[in-house]
């Protein structure tokens, strides 16, 4: 029956394969191959994430990223000179009301006068032919409504003073309306343009319409909630409708506020416990658990206020600031409310400049959505430092989590907790341990990059149909096998005693004594093997950084170290450095060398000097010296100095070419890895060539390793022919 597969979107629900550590490892080696350094190679790891075959791993460079794209986004959507317009609409709105409001009145009057004529002649005919003159009569007041109380003395009075006048009754109320509307429309005229101007002198206005009252309280109580923000956030929710009382409550609590600022300023420890018992529910259900929390998430709603006054366009920021001012009508208050921004200013020496953003989309925004806004830029602003932060130092723990899955979703904060693992995941494997502030790798580590190494190797000789270690053949001499063999006469007698009473057991069966004969005998297989010494020599000089050769010949030393420890424990191996100078390099210290940027110089000369001198140490066995390098020797030794020349000066090759004949008389043979094709190098490796008869390989970084292994392999045994 075929397999069938079910493929979905991701949703979050799916179980991801484990990190490996072999994995980890071998994604953070050619990093530390090519800088030395784990901490760089661990941090870049961090940066960029990891690829596995089964899982993509989120890096720190990708939440940046993503970050970065959100605060383009606000910044390409919004439009922050829709602030001032929507308060110059809304108080436009309101002034238009009022306004209708006025004429409509005014209308209506003239329609109540119309009335008032006829009900005021049937009056006159009444007050002549029934009514004594002395009796009360209907008047109006001055809104309009009838007023029986007035005495009929004064309605005679009245109308001696109108006939006196000219004016009847009618014209005068008429006038007198006329003048009350007149009075509020040259009262709404003469208003400022500016809205904090326009709000000011609205203050003490008696609005007549209803509805423009409310519209304009609720606008008023909009700006004390953004004053109120502008130092609080959660305190800002509880501003709107509040009574009397709760501005009485609200001022005294930052009266109290400024006296443990004052306090804290004078060295003192204010009472914050007893501050929030008698003020903590003004500060909703997430309160401040201390001062300092509440002092920063201050200086956090104050910078945000700033950013946004700065951010908006022209003069309109001052226009803004002029409107939220004396929005509770009470100087004392006002007195506390700027102590309180002085306080903060002062608990706040660094004097960092707020930011201010370039806002240029074209979608509206009101003032409450514009502060909301301004804490969010300033949130991603906070993030972007903790993440760069976190990208120089490889440090994780500094990211704030719930910050982060506000901003970006909880897959930003499960990519953090995976990429925290990576490290837990090394050091519960041995690769990596702590020493003090810093991370190492252990002797383990070390092992585990140079088998990586040697894996990658053999893989590529593999593919390019490369051989790999021929199979030996079986003899009589050097070292024993784990195979066997019947005994022959001459053989080494090393005897493979179970497979000998085996032997025996077949034949007789499982009796006492077991008598043994010469066919039973059975020895260990043997295979002759040299002890090989090698020096690898490797070029340090910035060249190899730059050409990108530096990574693939550590790579190398690590493979051939890893490969002679494990399969020819008996060999030696030496690693030596050389750029302007010479020097040993041990095995454990390979993956943090790094390539030498303050000298100039590839000094061959005191590389073969140091090999002479270890190879001597070994008087049996093949001594072979291989050397990695991507130039001609510019540099040698002279009374304990290096003495550097480019081009190449005479004395420098004929010095280098000294030693090589030398240690070609002493048996030990050379073989070159060049790296480039220069005339000075092709011509200075064919000298050396000619003189020792090792060989030449000119190769690539990408195939240095095939040419190095399969060499060894392929020079490191002599077998000698056995009788099966």
């Amino acid at each position: 029956m075929a397999m069938r597969y079910r493929y979905s979107e991701w949703d979050g629900t799916q179980e991801l394969s484990q990190l490996d550590a072999d994995q980890i490892l071998d994604a953070l080696s050619d990093d530390l191959m090519n800088s030395g350094d784990l901490q760089h190679a661990l941090r870049n790891m961090l940066q960029r994430g990891m690829q596995a075959p089964e899982q993509e791993q989120q890096g720190l460079r990708d939440l940046l990223q993503q970050l970065r794209q959100q605060r383009r986004q606000r910044l390409d959507q919004f439009d922050l000179n829709a602030v001032m317009e929507d308060i110059r609409a809304q108080l436009k709105e309101i002034l238009d009301i009022e306004r209708n409001t006025l004429r409509d009145r005014l209308i209506d009057s003239e329609d109540n006068v119309d009335e008032y004529d006829m009900a005021a002649e049937d009056s006159r005919v009444i007050n002549t032919e029934e009514i004594d003159i002395d009796q009360p009569s209907p008047t109006r007041n001055h809104s309009g409504d009838r007023d029986d109380s007035m005495p009929n003395a004064k309605s005679a009075d009245q109308s001696h003073k109108q006939a006196k006048s000219g004016l009847t009754d009618q014209e005068q109320f008429q006038h007198m309306l006329e003048t009350i509307a007149q009075r509020k429309s040259n009262f709404l005229d003469s208003l400022p343009p500016d809205p904090a101007g326009q709000m000011k002198k609205l203050q003490d206005y008696e609005f007549l319409s209803p509805e423009a009252q409310n519209r304009y309280q609720e606008l008023v109580e909009q700006l004390r909630q953004a004053m109120v923000q502008s130092f609080f956030d959660q305190v800002s929710d509880a501003v709107e409708g509040m009574s009397q009382d709760d501005k009485q409550g609200m001022k005294e609590m930052v009266q109290d506020l400024n006296d443990m600022l004052t306090e804290r300023m004078r060295g003192g420890e204010p009472d914050f416990e007893s501050f929030m018992k008698k003020h903590g529910e003004m500060f909703g259900e997430n309160p401040p658990q201390s001062l300092d929390e509440l002092i920063s998430q201050m200086q956090q709603q104050a910078q945000a206020m700033q950013s946004l006054v700065d951010s908006m366009p022209s003069d309109q920021g001052q226009h803004l600031q002029n409107l939220l001012g004396n929005k509770f009508e009470d100087a004392e208050f006002e007195a506390e409310l700027a102590e309180l921004a002085q306080n903060l200013e002062f608990l706040n020496p660094s004097n960092v400049q707020t930011p201010a953003y370039p806002f240029r989309g074209d979608e509206e925004i009101d003032l409450q959505a514009a502060m909301e806004l301004m804490n969010e830029m300033h949130a991603i602003d906070d993030l972007e430092t903790d993440l760069e932060t976190a990208l120089s130092t490889g440090e994780l723990d500094h990211v704030d989590l719930e910050q982060l899955r506000q901003l970006l979703g909880e897959d930003a904060v499960e990519a953090i907790e995976e990429l925290k693992k990576l490290l837990s995941v090394l050091e519960d494997s041995g690769y990596i341990r702590k020493e003090g502030d810093k991370w190492e790798l252990t002797p383990r580590g070390t092992r585990m990059i140079g088998q990586n190494a040697l894996v990658e190797i053999f893989r590529e000789l593999k593919k390019s149909g490369i051989g790999n270690h021929p199979v030996p053949q079986s003899g009589r001499y050097g070292e024993r096998l784990d195979e066997t063999k019947e005994y022959e006469f001459g053989d080494p007698f090393h005897l493979d005693m179970r497979r000998t009473i085996m032997n025996a057991i077949e034949r007789d069966g499982p009796a006492t004594p077991v008598k043994l004969q010469p066919d039973d005998f059975e020895i260990y297989r043997s295979e002759l093997v040299t002890e090989t010494a090698t020096v690898l020599m490797v070029d340090l000089s910035w060249s190899m950084a730059l050409r990108g050769s530096f990574q693939a010949a550590k790579k190398v030393a690590l493979a051939l170290q890893n490969l002679i420890k494990v399969q020819y424990p008996r060999d030696s191996l030496y690693i030596i450095g050389f750029s302007a100078y010479a020097r040993e390099l041990k095995a454990q210290d390979l993956p943090y060398v790094r390539w030498d940027e303050s000298v100039l110089g590839t000094n061959m000369h005191h590389a073969l000097l140091i090999a002479e001198t270890l190879l001597a140490k070994h008087r049996g066995g093949t001594r072979q010296i291989l050397m990695i390098s991507d130039g001609e020797p510019t540099a040698h030794l002279e009374k304990g100095r290096s003495q550097f020349s480019y081009p190449p000066s005479p004395i420098t090759i004929r010095e280098t070419l000294k030693v090589v004949k030398r240690v070609t008389q002493q048996g030990v043979t050379i073989n070159t890895f060049m790296l480039d094709r220069n005339y000075y190098l092709k011509e200075f490796v064919n000298q050396l060539a000619k003189i020792n008869g090792g060989r030449v390989f000119y190769t690539t970084p990408d195939q240095l390793g095939e040419y190095i292994l399969v060499d060894y392999v392929k020079q490191r045994r002599k077998k000698i022919s056995g009788r099966s």
